[in-house]
């Protein structure tokens, strides 16, 4: 059976009521968490995992602050629910960086300040992060799109476009030696 058949059969399984297992790879690590059926994958990463880099801002998909990366792609995780994530591959902002090595999109968010209060930070690196593993080398308007469903309510936008340019030519300077090493 492929994931996708998977994931179509899991999904047509009746959950609940009541709490139920559920199994969420979240950073490549395996946690299994019992949850009521309605827990979104933000409730189940900022409570029960106790990953609160990921933030809780209008909890509607308007302002990007929950976005992580499902299975290679930037998500609003106040939209879906944890039971729909199982099988899964998720990554948060804590999954990024390398100990105390930040990922270079986290390093050039610091090297161009493209953050006041941070609050939106995790969401837009998150945003990020997707845009360039499908397109290490994007347009100014392709990274304006990526982010355009992140809000900064500081204005930070020009050092944000400025920070994901310079992230793309760091990521694409280690690319080379990274697939040399394997």
């Amino acid at each position: 059976m492929t994931t996708a058949q998977q994931r179509r059969q899991s999904r047509e399984i009746v959950r609940g009521p009541g709490r139920v297992p559920i199994q969420l790879k979240v950073n490549g690590v395996l946690h299994f968490l019992e949850v009521e059926p309605r827990r979104t994958l933000l409730d189940a990463l900022r409570v029960d995992l106790h990953l609160t880099g990921t933030k809780k801002g209008c909890n509607m998909g308007e302002c990007g602050a929950c976005t992580v990366v499902l299975d290679g792609e930037a998500v609003y995780s106040c939209l879906i629910l944890a039971v729909e994530c199982e099988g899964r591959e998720i990554l948060t902002i804590e999954g990024l960086s390398d100990g105390a090595e930040l990922d270079p999109i986290q390093q050039a968010f610091v090297e161009h300040d493209a953050f006041q209060c941070g609050f939106c930070t995790p969401g837009q690196v998150m945003s990020v992060r997707a845009l360039l593993e499908h397109n290490p080398n994007p347009t100014p308007e392709q990274i304006r799109l990526a982010v355009s469903g992140n809000l900064c309510r500081c204005g930070a936008y020009p050092r944000i476009f400025e920070a994901v340019e310079a992230a793309a030519k760091a990521c694409a300077e280690r690319r080379p030696a990274s697939k040399a090493g394997r």
